[in-house]
């Protein structure tokens, strides 16, 4: 069985992908607070919550970035 290496740049890139969704959900958080008008407290009281949201981005950018690969690569298949 072959062993998976996966390079630190990877764990960079992912890393970075994963704190832009952690930003892009706190931004609905405050988009939300502001727009329903509620308390500031509610930014860290539903951190969990931002969380969740935050992964769900995630899984959903990865199943985009697969489909973009997949794409690709079956377009370079059928050139070659």
């Amino acid at each position: 069985m072959k062993d998976i290496v996966i390079s630190g740049r990877q764990i960079a890139r992912e890393l970075a992908i994963f704190a832009a969704c952690i930003v892009a959900a706190l931004c609905l958080n405050a988009y939300a607070i502001i727009r329903f008008k509620t308390e500031w407290k509610e930014l860290f009281t539903t951190f969990h919550i931002t969380l969740a949201i935050a992964l769900i981005l995630f899984a959903l950018f990865a199943l985009l970035r697969a489909v973009v690969f997949g794409c690709r690569r079956l377009l370079r298949r059928k050139a070659a």
